[in-house]
C-alpha cells in the first residue's frame, strides 16, 4: 500500500499571509505604474479602457502571487483557491438575486423615506457592458486576495468565525483611503467583507461572493447611480439627488455609507451564517442516524 505522507508548508500560516500581501501590493503597484505610464504616453486622458486595465493589473497582482504562493510556499494544491465550478451554477444565481433583492429593499427604502430622489434616466448600453466588465476583474481581484488567499489560510490556523473577521478587517484598510470615507462606511465595508466571505466559510468556493460582490457594485454605480464605494466611476442609468447628505442615504460615500446598508449586511450575513450552520447540523443528524 502507498503510504503518503502530509507535506507541510514552508512557513507558518500567519508569515505566509503577510508575505503574500505584501507580494500582491508590490506586484499591483508594479503593474499599475506601467498602465498608468502607457496611457499617459499614448491617450494623455483617463478612460474605461485604463479603468480596466488598471483592475485587471491589480487582479493579475494578486492571482499570480497566490498561485505561487499555494503551490511552492503552502505546497498545497490550486483548488484551494476557490475556483471549482462543479456544481456551482446555482451560486451565480444566488449571488445576482441576493444583489438584487439588497438593492431592491435599501434603494425602495431610500425612496420611501425620501432620503434620495430620481431626477433624470438615461440608458447608455456602452457604459453599462464596459462598466460591468470593470466590475467582474475588480470583485475577481479582492476575493482572490482576501477570501481565496487570506481567508481560507486563516481559517486553518484559527476559528473560522475569527479569520473571517480578520479577513474582513483587511478588506476594510484597503478602502481605507477611498474617497469620503469615515467611520461609517469603513465599517459598513466591514460588515461588507463579513457577507462575502460568510459562505466560503462553509462552500470553499469563491463563485457565490465573486458575483455578488460584481452585481453589488454595478447595481449600486452603474445602474442606480450611486458612488462605489465614495467613488463616482461611471454616468449612470438613474441620476439621484439627495435633498440632505446624512447617514439614511450615505451621503458623498454613497449606499454603503448608509445605516440602512448597515441593517441590511448585518441582516444578511446573520441569514447566511443560519442556513449554512443549520444545513451542516441536518447533515449531521443525517450521519448519525444512518450509523444507527
Amino acid at each position: 500500500m502507498e503510504n503518503k505522507t502530509l507535506v507541510r508548508p514552508m512557513f507558518p500560516v500567519w508569515a505566509n499571509v503577510l508575505l503574500y500581501t505584501l507580494a500582491s501590493i508590490l506586484l499591483m503597484s508594479v503593474f499599475l505604474v506601467f498602465v498608468s505610464l502607457a496611457f499617459r504616453t499614448f491617450t494623455g486622458q483617463f478612460d474605461m479602457l485604463q479603468q480596466f486595465l488598471s483592475s485587471f493589473a491589480m487582479f493579475l497582482g494578486a492571482f499570480i502571487p497566490a498561485v505561487l504562493f499555494i503551490l511552492y510556499l503552502d505546497r498545497r494544491p490550486l483548488s484551494d483557491l476557490g475556483f471549482g465550478l462543479r456544481g456551482r451554477g446555482r451560486d451565480f444565481l444566488l449571488g445576482v438575486n441576493l444583489a438584487l433583492l439588497l438593492y431592491l429593499v435599501g434603494f425602495g427604502i431610500s425612496l420611501l423615506l425620501g432620503v434620495v430622489e430620481v431626477t433624470n434616466i438615461h440608458f447608455d448600453g456602452g457604459i453599462l457592458l464596459g462598466s460591468f466588465c470593470v466590475f467582474i476583474v475588480a470583485a475577481l481581484m479582492e476575493e482572490v486576495m482576501i477570501r481565496g488567499y487570506i481567508l481560507s489560510h486563516l481559517m486553518s490556523c484559527m476559528n473560522k468565525f475569527m479569520a473571517l473577521c480578520v479577513s474582513s478587517f483587511v478588506f476594510a484598510l484597503m478602502h481605507l483611503f477611498n474617497p469620503n470615507i469615515s467611520f461609517l462606511p469603513i465599517f459598513n465595508i466591514f460588515l461588507a467583507g463579513l457577507m462575502l466571505g460568510a459562505a466560503f466559510l462553509y462552500t470553499r468556493n469563491l463563485w457565490f461572493p465573486i458575483t455578488l460582490h460584481i452585481f453589488w457594485n454595478w447595481l449600486q454605480g452603474p445602474v442606480l447611480g450611486y458612488e462605489v464605494s465614495g467613488a463616482k466611476l461611471f454616468p449612470s442609468i438613474l441620476t439621484l439627488r439627495l435633498p440632505e447628505k446624512n447617514i439614511i442615504n450615505g451621503g458623498d460615500f454613497g449606499f454603503e455609507g448608509s445605516i440602512i446598508c448597515t441593517v441590511l449586511l448585518i441582516a444578511t450575513t446573520g441569514a447566511i451564517i443560519y442556513w449554512f450552520e443549520k444545513r451542516s447540523a441536518q447533515e449531521s443528524e443525517c450521519v448519525e442516524n444512518s450509523k444507527v
